[in-house]
C-alpha cells in the first residue's frame, strides 16, 4: 500500500524508514534541505540506524515538499509534525498538526490518519469533530532521540487508540516492520491512549526526580552515589534500569516546561506532580551552586544535546544549569558541533574542541565523553553509568 508520513523528525523519519521496508512510502516536509538529503539516502538527523537503513537497505521511500504528491492515493497517513507547549499563552500549540489536517482534508479524506505527535489529552476527540468524516486515530510513540529507528525496530509495546479494523491496519504496519515478533499490542479508546502517554512520561519524570534527589543527597554529604544506586536497585521492585542521575528532565516528550506539567493536572487534586515540578527546578539550583562554588571564571558547556547520539537540544536540561550560572555573572562558552551559529543566547559557541577545553575552568557535561578524558579533572557531570 501507499503510506504517507507528514514530518521527518525523529518520529516521522523512523516510521517512514520502518514502513518503507514493505510499502511505498512518501515523506513530506516543508524543509527542502531535509527532503533533498532523504532522496540522496542521507539522514538529516543523527540516528545510527536511520543512516544505516537509508544508505544500505532496499527501501521504497522518497521525500517531497508537496502535500498533494504525498497524500493523494495514500491508504494510511502518519502525522508526525512538531507540537510544543506555549508557556506564555499557557496552551498546547498543535497548530502545525491542524495545517497538516487541512491538507489531508483537501487531498485525501478517505485515508486512515494516525497521529504520532505528542498531543494533549482529549485532542483526538476534539480534532475528529473539527474534521468530520475523517478517520483520525492516535497511537503514542515511545522512542529515544538518536535511537528512534532502533526503538521502532524493537518496540516495547504498540498502542493504538481505537478498537476497529482501521486500528488493526496501523498496528500491523508498525508490527510488521519491527524485528521482534512478540511485541504486545493494546487497542484502547482515543483519550485513554493519550492518557497512557501522559502517565508513562509522568512516571519517567518521577523516576528521574527520585534518582536526582538521591544524587543531590550524596553530593551534599560526600557519599558515593553509584554505590547507593546500585544497592537500591538490587531490590527487584526498583531495578537497575533508568537510574542514571542527570541535570533534570526536558526534551520532546517528557514534560518540556513546568507550566505544561501543571496544566496537565490543572483540574485534578495532586501532590506528586507538583513535587516533580519543584524537584526538577531545585535540582538545577543545587547543581548550579555546586559549579559556582568552584569559583570558575569561564564555564564550558560540553554539548547541549540531551542524549548520546542525538543532535537535538530543544529544552535540554543543561540549558537550565547554564542559565543559572550566567545569572551569577560567570561567562559560559559552548562546544556544540550540532549548532551552526557562532553563539547561543549570547554565549560563544567555540568551534575548536581544544580551544574550548583550554579556556574553560569547569566543563559541564550531561554525559561523560572520551573527548574529555584528558581534562577530566575539569569536568562536572552526574553521568555515573554512561546511559540514560
Amino acid at each position: 500500500m501507499k503510506i504517507a508520513v507528514a514530518g521527518t523528525g525523529y518520529v516521522g523519519l523512523s516510521i517512514a524508514v520502518l514502513a518503507s521496508q514493505r510499502h511505498e512510502v512518501v515523506a513530506v516536509d516543508v524543509i527542502s534541505e531535509k527532503v533533498d538529503l532523504i532522496n540522496k539516502k542521507i539522514s538529516p538527523i543523527e540516528d545510527h540506524e536511520i543512516s544505516d537503513f537509508l544508505a544500505n537497505k532496499k527501501l521504497n521511500l522518497r521525500a517531497t515538499t508537496s502535500a498533494a504528491e504525498a497524500y493523494k492515493g495514500a491508504e494510511v497517513i502518519f502525522v508526525a509534525g512538531p507540537t510544543d507547549y506555549n508557556a506564555e499563552g499557557n496552551f498546547f500549540d498543535t497548530s502545525i498538526l491542524e495545517s497538516i489536517f487541512d491538507d489531508i482534508a483537501k487531498y485525501n479524506r478517505d485515508a486512515i490518519v494516525c497521529i504520532k505527535s505528542t498531543i494533549p489529552v482529549g485532542y483526538t476527540v476534539g480534532i475528529r469533530k473539527r474534521y468530520p468524516g475523517m478517520k483520525i486515530i492516535f497511537s503514542p510513540e515511545f522512542l529515544r532521540e538518536g535511537k528512534a529507528l532502533y526503538d521502532n525496530l524493537h518496540p516495547s509495546r504498540i498502542i493504538v487508540g481505537e478498537k476497529s479494523a482501521d486500528a488493526e491496519v496501523i498496528a500491523q504496519i508498525l508490527k510488521e516492520g519491527s524485528l521482534d515478533h512478540d511485541t504486545p499490542v493494546l487497542f484502547t479508546e482515543p483519550t485513554e491512549a493519550e492518557a497512557i502517554k501522559l502517565f508513562a512520561n509522568s512516571y519517567l519524570a518521577l523516576r528521574i526526580a527520585y534518582f536526582n534527589e538521591l544524587d543531590s543527597y550524596a553530593l551534599k554529604y560526600n557519599l558515593d552515589t553509584k554505590q547507593i544506586i546500585e544497592g537500591v536497585g538490587l531490590d527487584p521492585r526498583i531495578g537497575l534500569h533508568y537510574n542514571n542521575p542527570s541535570f533534570g528532565f526536558g526534551g520532546y516528550c517528557l514534560p518540556k516546561d513546568t507550566k505544561q506539567l501543571r496544566a496537565n493536572y490543572e483540574h485534578v487534586p495532586n501532590n506528586i506532580i507538583q513535587a516533580i515540578v519543584d524537584s526538577n527546578s531545585t535540582r538545577k539550583d543545587f547543581l548550579a551552586e555546586v559549579i559556582i562554588s568552584k569559583k570558575p571564571e569561564v564555564v564550558g558547556i560540553y554539548r547541549l544535546v540531551m542524549k548520546e547520539g542525538s543532535d537535538n537540544f530543544r529544552a535540554s536540561s543543561i540549558q537550565g544549569i547554564m542559565k543559572r550560572v550566567k545569572a551569577k555573572g560567570i561567562e559560559c562558552v559552548l562546544y556544540e558541533p550540532a549548532l551552526k551559529a557562532d553563539s547561543f543566547f549570547h554565549s560563544r559557541n567555540i568551534k575548536s574542541l581544544d580551544e574550548f577545553k583550554k579556556i574553560s575552568d569547569v566543563i559541564v557535561a550531561n554525559r561523560m565523553h572520551p573527548d574529555l578524558e584528558d581534562v577530566k579533572d575539569k569536568v562536572f557531570t552526574r553521568d555515573l553509568f554512561t546511559r540514560d
